[in-house]
């Protein structure tokens, strides 16, 4: 019988490390192979993800198209588009490079709307067209001017500016994640250049960060990049893969010439490739970057058919009651940076204000600090200092990464209280689902050694005064992830079983421990918040919905009661899982969320 359980065991264990996690390097998921989504293009061009659909320009057929996945279905966006050789998705619009009227557009409805033409000088031999696009999180837009070697800033208030000039046959760019850095691809010798981003629209410090060296054939086109960082440019046949130190990760080879690339997705893990040959896709290992939310800047010209806002989707404005430092630094670990969204009250007597962490879910795979946006701005409102922060995923890295980076994160407030206003002994969390399993450990881990990483601020606790967990489980060890652990292995050691690597974890634990609950218990008790609570855990309160088994959790409160540890529950009726993001649950908890910091972060 021992050794009839411990063979499937250790089968699982080395097909599952060495199929997504073999090569440690790569963020291409080897276990998918490229797949062609349509080839019904005469040339498709550069792409954008909208959050739930891709918009792909067929700069030949001159034609705009929508692609929905969910439904596998391509739609014409606008019919008469013009050639349009690139397309960016930010603030809600959709940006357009308007090569053939040479200037930079959007789309209104369905046709499309100049924001600026770009005129040519009398002395120039070429027009001035452009090809490819970026949008800041300012709304400014930087174009590639490949014949008159210059990259181009357009304000948000359409001004326009040279932000970088003699780049050779500049082409495809793309922003780092934190939008510190610049990148260009140089489409004759096949280079990417990077500058350094002084200001928006600012350039320093041009350098070569990598070369194409596969010989002739022409040449460095569309970019992209991941959250990690990573820099993706397509060549003559394949998509190069760069870290952000310009060190070759791996290539994507394509059938014919690849011309752009983009990540989108639900899970933000597809990596969608334009070129010669239609519209590609590539299942990766690490998630894209996700487009800025509307509301955060007031674009112009206005759109005369605004795309409609879905009511049970809570409003992410951003008031002018509140100052928002986007894309802040609080944790390095090598190239990888981790970013935070700090949301600032204003503040009559400057008196430092408490603060809340914000943890997105997704079950340890997918999400991003985005996702809570209206959260982090409507307790911001309430006049708290708000974090909204990223943490490493299980394709990037296993836990314990995620909870270092929660600690952090914390670490970096504190040190950092008085830039931000921050009363450092009054920080609290807040989480929901996989992020509410992390605030539940934050509360309960706070002072735990292996828990605490080294992600920067050492000096400073990692230590919270208050956290709410929202449907996230306390337990691993024990109770339902436990359970699905074992019910995951059991199905996977079948003979007859066919791992789809597109498809959601059988066992999200499974995948983001690497391991089995009964292969590593251990690493399972240190995920493990339940058995974690003890005098020093800080007070958590419970928020689910009424049809998100309210039930779970009960032992936790039921240890914490009998510590004298202040908890509760909170149910809200016909709530849902993920009710904390929907209308008309949004505005209820956020209420009860109040009262409780209140009470608490004193």
């Amino acid at each position: 019988m021992r050794l009839k359980l411990v063979l499937p065991m250790l089968i699982f264990a080395l097909v599952f490390s060495r199929s997504m996690f073999a090569q440690t390097e790569s963020p291409v998921d080897r276990r998918a192979e490229l797949k062609l989504v349509s080839a019904d293009f005469e040339l498709a061009d550069g792409p954008s993800w909208d959050g739930w659909s891709l918009t792909v320009p067929d700069v030949k057929g001159e034609k705009l198209f929508r692609y929905i996945p969910a439904k596998k279905q391509m739609l014409t966006l606008v019919p008469e588009a013009g050639r349009i050789s690139a397309t960016y998705f930010n603030h809600g619009r959709h940006f357009l490079s308007d090569n053939k009227a040479g200037g930079l557009a959007f789309v209104d409805g369905n046709k499309k709307k100049t924001i600026v033409k770009f005129k040519s000088e009398a002395d120039q031999k070429r027009p001035y067209r452009p090809n490819d696009l970026v949008v800041d999180r300012t709304g400014g837009v930087y174009i590639t001017f490949t014949p008159q070697n210059q990259v181009l800033y357009i304000s948000p208030n359409g001004e326009q500016s040279i932000a970088v000039e003699n780049v050779q046959t500049p082409n495809g760019i793309a922003l780092s994640p934190d939008e510190s850095v610049l990148y260009v691809s140089e489409f004759v010798p096949k280079k990417i250049k990077a500058f350094d981003v002084t200001s928006p629209g600012k350039t320093a410090n041009g350098r070569v960060l990598a070369a194409m060296d596969d010989g002739p054939e022409r040449g460095a086109d569309g970019m992209c990049v991941d959250r990690t960082g990573n820099i993706y440019c397509a060549g003559p046949t394949a998509v190069w893969i760069w870290g952000p130190s310009g060190k070759l990760l791996d290539k994507i080879d394509v059938p014919e010439k690849p011309i752009n690339c983009v990540f989108g997705g639900r899970q933000m893990r597809t990596l969608y490739i334009t070129g010669f040959g239609g519209l590609h896709s590539q299942l990766m290992k690490v998630n894209g970057v996700s487009p800025q939310k509307p509301g955060l800047v007031s674009l112009k010209p206005a759109a005369e058919n605004p795309p409609k806002q879905n009511a049970a989707i809570p409003a992410t404005d951003v008031p002018d009651s509140l100052t928002p430092y986007l894309d802040q630094v609080f944790a390095s670990y090598g190239d990888r940076k981790l970013l935070a969204d700090i949301f600032v009250p204003s503040s009559n007597d400057n008196k430092p204000m408490p603060c809340v962490v914000v943890v997105y879910g997704g079950g340890w795979h997918n999400g991003d600090k985005s996702k809570f946006r209206a959260l982090a701005v409507a307790l911001a409102q309430q006049g708290f200092v708000t974090a909204a922060i990223e943490y490493r995923l299980a394709g990037e890295a296993a836990f314990p990464a995620a909870i270092h980076d929660c600690h952090a994160a914390v670490r970096f407030l504190r040190a950092n209280a008085a830039k931000f206003q921050i009363d450092p002994n009054r920080i609290g969390a807040v989480g929901g689902s996989a992020g509410g399993h992390l605030t539940g450990l934050m509360a309960s881990g706070g002072g735990n050694p292996k828990l605490q990483g080294d992600g920067g601020n050492p000096e400073q606790s990692s230590r919270i005064s208050a956290s709410i967990v929202m449907a996230g489980p306390m337990e691993m060890l024990t109770g339902s992830v436990a359970a699905n652990s074992r019910k995951s292995h059991e199905k996977m050691s079948k003979p007859d079983f066919k791992l789809d690597p597109a498809a959601k974890p059988l066992s999200n634990s499974n995948s983001w421990l690497r391991s089995t609950v009964d292969e590593n218990p251990d690493l399972y008790r240190l995920a493990d918040a339940f058995v974690q609570i003890d005098k020093e855990t800080c007070p958590i309160l419970f928020m689910v919905g009424e049809h998100d088994n309210p039930a779970r959790n009960q032992p936790s409160r039921d240890k914490l009661t009998s510590l004298g540890i202040k908890t509760g529950l909170k149910t809200y009726k016909d709530g849902q899982h993920g009710c904390w993001n929907r209308n008309p649950w949004f505005g209820l908890m956020v209420t009860d969320m109040v009262e409780f910091f209140r009470a608490t972060l004193k």
